[in-house]
C-alpha cells in the first residue's frame, strides 16, 4: 500500500503548527457539552468550518477533523452507530473546504477509553479502529492523529489498524500526568521508544492532561528517547471552575511563550489541546515560526559561477590588529556594547573611549539585538572607530537584508575602514519589539560567512572579479549549551568550512559545558569565550528563561539570589563572571565581555581593568 509523505515532506522543510481545541470554541458557541460533537458535522456543518476556518486564519498548517470520537463504539451511546461513515466523511470534506489548500487535514481519531478497553477484545478494538480510519483516508484526509491515548496497548492497536487499512502517515500522541505516566502506568519514554517503532508512525509525542510548564518537563525526556519527530499539544493551562464554567487561564502570550521554548527544545510539531483557541494558535505561530524561519537553510541558494580568478586573500595577521592578536594566539578582550536607541551617540563615545584607556582590544557593536531598532550598527561603529581611535568589532545580520544589500554593506564596510565582523543570522522580529516585522533570511550565518570569505578573494555572490579585493576579519557564532547540540556542532564546522576565522559563543555559565563543546567541536580556529556579568538575580532569572541560547546553571542563580542591595549583586555577579573566566582561560583565545544594560564598568571590571566599588 502506497504510503501518503504529506505531513513528512512539510516536516523536513519546517516547524509544524497544529491546530487548537474544536471542544472548547463548540463551548463557547453555545454547544452543550453533553452533546455529541461529532454528530455536528453533518447537523450544524457550517459551524464546524467557521471553527476550522479560524484555525487556518491563524497560522496552522493543519486542522484536525471533528472526529475525535467518531468510532462505532462511542457513537453507538448517542443511536449513532450506522453514520460512521457519513460522520467521518463529511469531517474530511469540512475541513478541507476550510483549508483551502493552505492547510494539511488530519483525521482526528481518539481512544475507545477505559471502559471500551476493558469490555472488547482486541480484534473488536482493531476493527472499531480500522472502520473509523479507512472513512476517513477514503474521504481523503492528508494523515491520521491519533491523541489523547492513556493507554499504551490500545494506542499501537490503533496503529495496527491504520496499517492495515490505508497508506496514511500517523501522529501518536499520549496523555501523560505529571509523573510522566500514563492512566494505565505505561512510562513515557518506553511508550515513546515503542510508537517510534511502527513504520507508519511518523511524529510522536504528547497532548492534553498537562498545561505547557509540565508540558516541557516531559519534553526534556522525549528528546532524549524519540528517534522519529516530537509533537507537543498542550491544553491551556490546568482547568478551573469560575462560577460553574470550566476555564483554563493560560493566556495566548503565555502559551507563545512556551511554545518558543518546545522549539528551541526539539519539538516539530506544536499546537494546542483543551482550553486553547485560535488566538493561541495566531501567537504560537508568529512565535515560532519566525524562530523557524531564521535557523532554516536559506531562501537563496548561491549557486556561484566564477567568472574570474579567485585571489589569494589578506592573511589574518595583516588584516586589522585584532586579527594579528588572534593568529599570534595573543588572549583577546573586547567589551559589547550596543548601539543606543535614541539618535545620541555622545554617551556611547563616552563609554568607548574609557575601553580605549582600558587597553581593550575592540569593541563589539550587536546588529538590532533582540530584533530591537537602533542606530545603524555599521554607522556607530564608523563612529566609534573615527571618534576613540579603537578598532570595532561589528555583528552583522542576515535578518533585515536581502543578499543584495548585505553585499553592498560589506563592500562599503571594508571601503571605510572597518575590518572585523561577526557573522550571525540574527534573532527573528518575534523576539522584539516588532513582531510583525518581516525577516528576510534571505542567506543564514554559514552561507553569508562563504559570501564574506569569496569577496575577500575578490569575487562577488555573482562570481565576477573587482578589485581590490576586501581584507576582512570573519568571525561566526557558537552556543555551547544549544538544545540540539549534534545540529549545532554541524553546523559550527560548516561555518569553518565556509572561512570563519573565529568564533564568538553566547554567554558562558558553565566551564564544563564549554569545554564538552569544545572537545566534540575539535575547533580548528580561535574561540573567544562570551561573558555576562550579571547585575541582579533578576538579571539572572532572565537570562535564564527568557534569552535564547543561554543556560544559567541553578548554583549560580542560587548565588546572586544571596545579594542584599544593587551595589553587592554587581559585585557579585562581576565575581562570578571573573571565577569562571579563569576557569576556562586556557581554553579559549579571550573574552568578549558584554557591557550589561550598557554597564561599561562592569565589564571593564569583570577584565580586571577597572574597580567595580568606584562605579
Amino acid at each position: 500500500m502506497e504510503q501518503n509523505t504529506k505531513l513528512s515532506r512539510l516536516l523536513s522543510k519546517q516547524v509544524v503548527i497544529g491546530d487548537g481545541a474544536m471542544g472548547t470554541m463548540l463551548y463557547s458557541k453555545g454547544v452543550f457539552v453533553n452533546t455529541c460533537f461529532d454528530e455536528l458535522n453533518i447537523t450544524r456543518p457550517g459551524l464546524i468550518k467557521d471553527i476550522h476556518e479560524q484555525y487556518v486564519s491563524a497560522g496552522a498548517d493543519f486542522i484536525e477533523t471533528n472526529t475525535f470520537g467518531a468510532n462505532e463504539y462511542k457513537l453507538a451511546k448517542f443511536g449513532l452507530f450506522d453514520k460512521v461513515e457519513q460522520i467521518n466523511a463529511s469531517a474530511v470534506k469540512i475541513a478541507k473546504e476550510a483549508a483551502g489548500g493552505n492547510a494539511l487535514v488530519a483525521g482526528a481519531i481518539g481512544p475507545l477509553g477505559i471502559e471500551g478497553s476493558a469490555k472488547l477484545s482486541e480484534k473488536q478494538i482493531i476493527e472499531i479502529f480500522e472502520r473509523q480510519i479507512k472513512s476517513l483516508a477514503d474521504a481523503g484526509a492528508d494523515f491520521l492523529l491519533f491523541e489523547t491515548f492513556g493507554n499504551l496497548a490500545e494506542l499501537l492497536l490503533a496503529v495496527r489498524a491504520a496499517g492495515s487499512v490505508c497508506g496514511l502517515e500517523i501522529v501518536a500522541q499520549l496523555s501523560v500526568n505529571e509523573n510522566k505516566e500514563t492512566l494505565f502506568g505505561d512510562r513515557l519514554d518506553e511508550a515513546i521508544i515503542e510508537l517510534c517503532r511502527c513504520s507508519h508512525v511518523a511524529a510522536a509525542g504528547l497532548n492534553c492532561l498537562l498545561g505547557p510548564a509540565a508540558m516541557l518537563d516531559c519534553l526534556d525526556v522525549l528528546k532524549t528517547v524519540a528517534t522519529k519527530p516530537i509533537s507537543i499539544q498542550p491544553n491551556a493551562g490546568l482547568p478551573q471552575t469560575v462560577d460553574g464554567r470550566t476555564l483554563y487561564m493560560s493566556t495566548p502570550e503565555y502559551m507563545a511563550e512556551y511554545a518558543k521554548r518546545f522549539y528551541q527544545r526539539g519539538a516539530r510539531i506544536i499546537g494546542g489541546c483543551c482550553g486553547s483557541t485560535p488566538e493561541h494558535i495566531r501567537q504560537i505561530a508568529q512565535a515560532v515560526k519566525s524562530i523557524d524561519k531564521s535557523e532554516r537553510p536559506p531562501a537563496i541558494e548561491i549557486r556561484q559561477v566564477e567568472k574570474a580568478v579567485r585571489q589569494i586573500p589578506v592573511e589574518l595577521k595583516d588584516k586589522s590588529q585584532f586579527g594579528a592578536k588572534l593568529a599570534a594566539g595573543q588572549k583577546i578582550i573586547t567589551i559589547e556594547i550596543s548601539p543606543p536607541k535614541g539618535a545620541d551617540l555622545s554617551g556611547l563615545i563616552e563609554k568607548v573611549n574609557l575601553c580605549k584607556q582600558a587597553g581593550v582590544d575592540a569593541v563589539n557593536i550587536p546588529d538590532g539585538p533582540r530584533a530591537s531598532s537602533r542606530i545603524s550598527a555599521m554607522i556607530t561603529a564608523i563612529k566609534l572607530q573615527q571618534a576613540c581611535g579603537i578598532e570595532t568589532l561589528l555583528h552583522f545580520c542576515c535578518r533585515d537584508r536581502n543578499i543584495i544589500a548585505m553585499q553592498s554593506d560589506l563592500l562599503g564596510i571594508h571601503t571605510i575602514g572597518l575590518r572585523n565582523v561577526l557573522i550571525i543570522t540574527g534573532d527573528p522580529p518575534k523576539l522584539g519589539e516588532y513582531p510583525n516585522a518581516t525577516g528576510v533570511f534571505d542567506l543564514d550565518s554559514t552561507a553569508l560567512t562563504k559570501v564574506v570569505s569569496d569577496l575577500n578573494c575578490g569575487l562577488d555572490i555573482a562570481g565576477n572579479g573587482f578589485t581590490p579585493k576586501t581584507a576582512l576579519v570573519v568571525g561566526v557564532g557558537a552556543n555551547p549549551v544549544a538544545a540540539e547540540m549534534k545540529r549545532e556542532l554541524e553546523r559550527f564546522k560548516k561555518k569553518i568550512a565556509a572561512g570563519a576565522e573565529f568564533a564568538i559563543t553566547q554567554p558562558v555559565f558553565d566551564s564544563r559545558s564549554l569545554f564538552d563543546f569544545l572537545d566534540a567541536a575539535d575547533c580548528r580556529i580561535p574561540v573567544i569565550a562570551g561573558i555576562w556579568p550579571f547585575t541582579s538575580f533578576k538579571n539572572a532569572e532572565f537570562m535564564a528563561n527568557e534569552v535564547p541560547g543561554v543556560v544559567v546553571p541553578k548554583n549560580i542563580l542560587d548565588r546572586m539570589a544571596t545579594a542584599k542591595d544593587q551595589l553587592q549583586s554587581k559585585k557579585l555577579g562581576v565575581q562570578i563572571a571573573k571565577e569562571l573566566m579563569e576557569q576556562i582561560k586556557d581554553r579559549v583565545a579571550g573574552f568578549a565581555i558584554s557591557a550589561p544594560f550598557g554597564n561599561v564598568k562592569m565589564a571593564l571590571a569583570a577584565a580586571d581593568k577597572f574597580d567595580i566599588q568606584l562605579g
